[in-house]
């Protein structure tokens, strides 16, 4: 079950920060449940989560109250799980609509099923 954790300060109104991008599974080979987690010290930060051809979360607000550096763990940050199949490409994008550096944090994990 292959995990991956980051923690990126972001600039002020930077868009489509992609902390997967040079993941080794953010291309799936097989069919998996994906779980992620994301928050950030602001509230100016917006997540759109997709998986193939499907949209999981549009463009929406970023739970904040997280810590620089602290990787969110499911008792303080909403745990959002889906069903991906085999060769579809995860695709995080984090966008800072507000003019500030907030910190994101966030935790992936795909489980084979």
């Amino acid at each position: 079950m292959p995990d991956f954790s980051f923690s990126q300060a972001l600039t002020a109104n930077q868009l489509d920060f992609r902390p997967l991008a040079n993941w080794k599974y953010r291309r799936l080979p097989y069919r998996a449940l994906v779980t992620v987690l994301v928050n950030a010290t602001g509230v100016s930060a917006r997540e759109t989560i997709d998986a193939g051809a499907q949209n999981i979360k549009q463009k929406s607000p970023i739970t904040s109250g997280g810590t620089a550096g602290v990787i969110p763990i499911h008792f303080n940050t909403p745990v959002i799980q889906f069903v991906a199949d085999p060769f579809d490409e995860l695709i995080v994008s984090i966008d800072e609509v507000g003019g500030l550096t907030p910190t994101v944090n966030g935790y992936v994990n795909v489980e084979p099923i």
